[in-house]
């Protein structure tokens, strides 16, 4: 070794990292799907005003109430149905694409 410890080293940093951190607090899993659900809903209102389509037209096309889509839409709700988030990719002429990495 070079005679520096964990702690005088400036590049070691505090931990290993977030992820690590999230883990060890037992909540990554909820914090990942949570991100996930939020950057999702927030790709679909972005198409939606690329778009210009208002949230009447989207539910119509995704054969939902308006509610319903409110609940999608909504960044907070991570209750959400894999095959409504396909329903609403497909009513905006896209695909959803989920995977392993």
């Amino acid at each position: 070794m070079d005679g520096q410890t964990k702690t005088d080293n400036p590049k070691a940093g505090i931990g290993s990292g977030f992820d690590d951190f999230l883990r060890e607090e037992n909540i990554y899993e909820d914090v990942q799907a949570a991100a996930i659900k939020r950057v999702v809903a927030w790709q679909l209102a972005e198409e939606m005003t690329r778009q210009r389509i208002t949230k009447v037209e989207m539910a119509r096309r995704m054969k939902t109430s308006r509610s319903q889509l409110d609940r999608l839409l909504d960044p907070d709700n991570d209750r959400i149905e894999l095959a409504t988030l396909g329903r609403a990719a497909r009513a905006l002429g896209r695909e959803l694409r989920i995977g392993l990495v």
